[in-house]
This record gives structure tokens, sequence and C-alpha cells, in this order.
């Protein structure tokens, strides 16, 4: 699973630099509309450093152990072996790209696909060395620093089970006088009961400890401080894309996509920018609250099992499923602008584009799931020494599943109609 994921990294990475390839083909020949299409190069480059680092964040041979940090290996130099690791997933699917993109423009074997391509690669004009190089660092570099900057101060809280303290053990009996009473044989066995107990070792004392030992209830998370600040952001990228396509015209015709090589709205790609850190930023405090809403009115042992759960993972999952439902909700305003009837099709850098967003943001979110169930094996090891039921964890597993599509299903639908209408009106 590790290397899958690697492997989609790379692939990723790949996509992103023959974007940015076809962007510098495409200046050679246009250089007015150069910057918008750039621009747009950056959503798939965002998509891929955020999937880069939750790839990086689930890689078990990266974890911080205590062990590990007795010869110098530390979060610090875990972190820089997790982003040297990123770096080299990332040059591969730069080098990859590069390789593709130079075989399109007919530079290796000649030119394939009968020229179709010449005019989009800008075939048979040479290629800038520095602004080439430049292009394919930008995925590698960002994601290598992005990657250690996430994981320098990471912890493992949760990721193993925590050592169980033993309870502390009564002074041993001291032995009678020499002038005392003879004590009966019962009492000498019991006395030599004891110091036996006392003199045991530690594991079998740890060990019985950690069965007998009653389990304490945490208490709930605290609610993440994000969500006023991201209801805020999201409405002001949403008033910037109406601002912005007002002031394009006001003729309510959809910005062009990038696949079209005839410019595009970079304010409404701002405003959908800001719609995207908005909802990220709120992503936590709604996952949080889902956890508040499955635990009202009276809960039971299903119900409150997910409701703690999802609040004590609002903060990893939060963010990527805000990520996720704007990625969405664009793709669902982007649908209805751009219908199948449309005179302009999509084009197929669009189209690359856009399955690169919408494959990342997936993929971080299903990566994002598995750290969190990795940061709960303890609790759930917990839970099965107690003798509960798998299928009690099945059930609530498909409760927190079920509570998160009914509350972040309308949200997405809702953003997608107030992004849609001051493009179509």
């Amino acid at each position: 699973m590790v290397l899958l994921r690697r492997l989609l990294v790379a692939a990723a990475s790949a996509g992103v630099g023959f974007l940015l390839l076809c962007t510098l083909g495409w200046a050679l020949d246009h250089p007015a509309g150069s910057q918008s299409r750039l621009l747009w190069c950056l959503i798939p480059l965002a998509a891929t450093v955020q999937f880069a680092v939750a790839t990086a964040r689930t890689d078990q041979s990266t974890l911080p152990r205590s062990g590990l940090s007795a010869v110098g290996l530390g979060p610090s130099r875990l972190a820089a072996l997790a982003a040297s690791s990123t770096a080299v997933t990332c040059t591969l699917g730069s080098a990859v790209a590069l390789l593709f993109f130079l075989h399109l423009r007919g530079d290796l074997t000649g030119m394939p696909f009968d020229g179709d391509a010449a005019k989009l690669l800008a075939a048979g004009r040479p290629l800038p060395l520095g602004a080439v190089l430049t292009l394919l660092a930008a995925v590698p570099v960002v994601a290598t620093v992005t990657t250690w900057l996430a994981l320098r101060t990471r912890t493992t809280t949760g990721l193993r089970p925590a050592p169980v303290r033993a309870p502390a053990r009564p002074a041993v009996a001291a032995a009678p006088a020499a002038d005392a009473d003879p004590a009966s044989d019962q009492a000498l066995e019991t006395a030599a009961a004891e110091n036996a107990d006392a003199t045991r070792a530690p594991d079998t004392v740890v060990e019985e400890a950690r069965v007998v030992a009653p389990v304490r209830v945490p208490d709930p998370a605290p609610a993440p401080a994000g969500l006023p600040w991201g209801v805020a952001i999201a409405a002001a990228g949403l008033a910037v894309e109406t601002y912005a396509s007002r002031g394009g015209g006001g003729t309510g015709t959809p910005p062009p996509l990038p696949g079209h090589f005839d410019g595009s709205s970079a304010g409404v790609l701002a405003g959908w920018a800001l719609t995207a850190i908005g909802l990220a930023l709120a992503g936590p405090g709604i996952t949080h609250l889902c956890g508040l809403l499955l635990q009202a009115m009276r809960p039971g042992a299903v119900r409150l099992l997910a409701g703690r759960t999802l609040m004590a993972e609002a903060r990893p999952i939060g963010r990527p499923l805000g990520v996720l439902c704007a990625v969405v909700s664009g793709a669902f305003a982007a649908a209805s602008l751009y219908g199948p009837g449309d005179e302009r099709p999509f084009g197929a850098l669009t189209g690359l584009g856009a399955t690169l967003v919408i494959g990342c943001t997936a993929a971080t979110v299903l990566t994002a799931f598995l750290e969190a169930r990795q940061a709960r094996f303890a609790t759930t090891e917990s839970l099965y020494r107690l003798g509960a039921p798998a299928t009690l964890l099945r059930t609530a597993a498909a409760v927190r599943a079920t509570t998160i599509l009914v509350v972040f299903a309308p949200l997405t639908w809702a953003v997608a109609a107030l992004a849609a209408i001051p493009l179509t009106t």
C-alpha cells in the first residue's frame, strides 16, 4: 500500500509537470494569455502537494520512536527522511513528464499522432532550458518543503499503545521480632506469599495491571477554532467570484476554461481559491459539530462511540473533507455552466487538470481516514479486550460515514449553487 500511494504521487507529479510544460509551450507562441494559464495550473499543483503530504504522514517507516531517538533519529530527522522520499517520488514523476512532453513534440522519435500536438507544444521551436527546469522543479520543491514543515513536529500520540503504570504496592510487612510469639504456619505462608508478590517481575505486574485496570473514558476533544474564520473566508471568496464575473462584462457568459486557449478569468479563480481555503478551515469545525449532533438526545453506545471518534478526529479528516467539498462544488458549478450542449468543450488539458484535482483530493481523503484509523489503534484494541463485539465498531463506522455524507452533501450542493448563480445571471 505504501508503494502504491508513492506511485500515485509520482503519477500526479507527472501530470502536473506535463501541464506546466504545456503552458510553457503555449506561451512560446501566445505570450499574452500565458499568465492566466499558469494560474490555472496552481490548482492541480496544490492538490498534488496535499496528497504527497498525506502519503508521507501515513508511512509507518517514518513514525517517531523512542529507540530511534536514542541514536539521533528524532522527529526532525525522520521528517527530513520523509521529505527526501517525497522529493525522490516527485522528481521521478517530473522526469516522466519531461520524457512524455519531448516525445509528443517529436524531439525523441519523431512526431506522434500525425503532428496533432505540434501547435499545442510549440514543436519546432527551441525550449528555454531554465524555464523547463524551473517548472519541473516546482512540484518536488514545494512538496518536499511542505512535507518537512508538516512532519517536523509530529508526535506519536495515539499511534502506539501507551505503557500502563503498575499500581503502587503496599510495603512488605516487617519480620517478627525474636522475642515475639511465634506465628502460626498460616501466618508464615501469608507473609511469604506477600513477599513473593512484591518481588514479582515488573513485566508481570504491568501485564496484570493492563488487564484489570479500569478504562477511563477520555474527555471530548475541544472544538477547532477555525469555523468562524472558514465561513467568513468562504463568503469572501463567493463575493470575489461574483464581483469578478460582473466586472468581466456582466453578460452572464461563463469565463473560458484553460483548455480553450482563449484566456480565462483570474478573478473567478481567485474567488474559488478563497472559497476552497475557507471550506478547508471550516472542515474541522463542521466535523466536530457532526460528532456533537450524534451525541444529542440521550445517545446509546453506538452513537456515543461514533460521536466521540468524530470529535477526536475532526482536525486530521476535517481539512481534507473541506477541500473535497470545494472541489466537488467547483466541478458541479463547471458542469452546470459548460453543459454537454456547450459549443466549446472542456478540452484535453482541462480534463487532465480536473482529473488530477479530483483524483488527488479523493485520495487525500482516503489517506486521511487511514491515518485516523492508525491513530485510534490503541482505543480499538482496548475495546476488544473489554469484550466489545466487532459489529459494534463496524456499526459506529457506518454511522460516522452516514453522518458525514448527510452533512457535507447539502453543503457541497449549496456552495456549487451559490458559485454558479453569479455566472449564469
